[in-house]
């Protein structure tokens, strides 16, 4: 595995996660207390005209700093715009993508985004990484 320093302009970083499942989220649910019974119970999911059930968003957003996780030994994650283009669902399979945009001495931007196995993004943004 490369160093994040190492990287250059229109490198790419990717994730791929396993399966969300409803376990998933029901410990989401208790970790960010976000008890919306949209993202647990079927039957409420339907009643509110969904599908069904739906991951929050922000559980999606902060899989995002999965991607970093490597690095952190190098620098830190300072800003993170996000804008949710799409929902989530049980058994979706998300794959977490980051592009190098710019680079300085102090830190690389990146264009992120989150995709689902049909290839529908469902979450896209930019993340600062700072460097120590």
């Amino acid at each position: 595995m490369k160093q994040l320093v190492e990287l250059h302009t229109n490198d790419s970083l990717e994730v791929t996660l396993e399966p969300v499942s409803r376990m998933d989220l029901i410990k989401y649910s208790g970790a960010s207390g976000d008890f919306n019974p949209i993202h647990t119970v079927d039957e409420e999911a339907k009643k509110a005209g969904l599908p069904g059930i739906i991951a929050h968003g922000m559980w999606t957003m902060g899989n995002l700093s999965k991607l970093f996780t490597p690095y952190y030994e190098e620098g830190f994650i300072q800003d993170y715009q996000i804008r949710f283009s799409g929902m989530v669902f049980l058994q979706d399979v998300i794959t977490l993508k980051a592009e190098v945009e710019n680079i300085s001495d102090t830190f690389s931007d990146f264009k992120v985004k989150a995709v689902n196995q049909h290839g529908k993004e469902v979450i896209k943004g930019k993340i600062r990484f700072s460097k120590y």
